[in-house]
């Protein structure tokens, strides 16, 4: 039998004469004045044998605190690694949890991430992101067509608000910039067009103008930036609140409840606040052209000329997409939001650049397309 005593009142005895082999722990182990874990493992390896088996004894053991957990929780992982049995039967009930709880988790083991170079890194996290949204867009695709067949669980009632939020709500700012934006290109056309006596065709410039790009990608931007941001910060909430999960724990599919009302009152609003902002900016372009002399009839009589039901359409298409475009980028930020108020702030400002982007290349996209199709 091998007899340690670290302190005059905690120490510990090995039995390694019988089988299995017997660790009698005993006296108040306390910190700072008991044996450590490293300790009762270089017992275990300097005694002469191998067992399959190691019984713990605690008849003997009087008071203890944490030190004791630490050096069994030492004493546990060195037998796991040397294939030893540890029967902690004898010990006390609390300690026992301790040590179930604690061997139930194995060892925190360092990420190898940083050993990568960062251009791997950052592959991997795009990578990463484009898997996230192409499941967020089948995730939503597969709602929409549950919705078509009637069997999602949208309310009407949802849908007729987001309508009101993203639509009425929206058309004092669709106003002001639709004006400026009207403005600006009769400005920037009249600088060339008045050195050649042809000050008339501003109208032409202002009207397709706006129905073809800027009525449509205008209107876009401000709806990402208002509400898009709003959809991003909602859901964003309800993630910290843990709002979605409770969705998910009543088996409500959270695409179907919180992301397709928002989706489709953005792509039922977008064209009507496309040629609400049309019209404004064809306004703002009379006003301007007016002032060139330019009389108003003579201004809306060329743009009834300039602009056909083609031309319209091409605006009102895009108008459709880029609605889907917003409420994709919103939402999946803020389905995906961490858990706290600092991740919706991030949640809302990455639903604003990743619609932005969407819709610059998704306008180039139909551009490009228009031109092949020759309209």
């Amino acid at each position: 039998m091998d007899y340690h005593e670290h302190h005059p009142n905690a120490g510990f005895q090995l039995d390694s004469q019988q089988t299995p082999w017997i660790l009698c722990l005993y006296g108040n182990w306390q910190l700072g004045s008991a044996p450590d874990g490293a300790t009762l493992c270089a017992s275990l390896m300097a005694a002469s044998g191998t067992t399959q088996t190691l019984q713990l004894n605690t008849d003997q053991l009087g008071t203890w605190d944490s030190s004791l957990a630490i050096a069994l929780l030492q004493l546990a992982r060195w037998c796991d690694t040397h294939q030893i049995t540890l029967d902690i039967r004898a010990v006390p009930e609390g300690l026992q949890q301790l040590l179930r709880l604690a061997t139930a988790i194995p060892p925190h083991q360092p990420s190898q991430s940083n050993d990568r170079h960062p251009w791997h890194q950052s592959l991997q996290d795009a990578w990463q992101g484009t898997r996230t949204t192409l499941i967020f867009i089948g995730d939503t695709s597969l709602a929409l067509s549950q919705w078509v067949r009637g069997q999602a669980k949208t309310r009407r009632s949802d849908i007729a608000f987001f309508i009101e939020q993203a639509g009425p709500r929206a058309l004092a700012i669709v106003t002001l910039i639709a004006l400026l934006v009207g403005m600006i290109l009769a400005y920037l056309g009249s600088v060339q067009l008045r050195q050649l006596g042809a000050q008339v065709y501003v109208a032409d410039l202002v009207a397709l103008g706006m129905v073809r790009e800027m009525g449509a990608l205008m209107t876009a931007v401000i709806m990402a930036g208002r509400t898009g941001a709003a959809y991003a910060a909602q859901l964003g909430t309800m993630q910290v609140n843990e709002e979605i999960d409770a969705l998910k724990t009543m088996g409500i599919s959270s695409i179907e409840f919180l992301v397709l009302p928002r989706l489709l009152a953005l792509v039922l609003v977008m064209p009507l606040l496309c040629i609400y902002a049309n019209v404004i900016g064809m306004v703002g372009g009379a006003l301007v052209a007016t002032s060139m002399d330019v009389n108003f009839i003579q201004y809306i009589l060329q743009t009834q000329g300039a602009v056909g039901w083609v031309d319209i359409s091409t605006g009102l298409v895009k108008s459709v997409f880029f609605g889907v475009l917003i409420a994709i980028a919103g939402c999946q930020a803020g389905i995906h939001c961490g858990r706290n108020s600092d991740a919706v702030g991030m949640a809302a400002t990455n639903a604003v650049v990743r619609a932005i982007v969407y819709l610059v290349v998704a306008d180039a996209a139909f551009n490009i397309l228009y031109d092949k199709l020759g309209i």
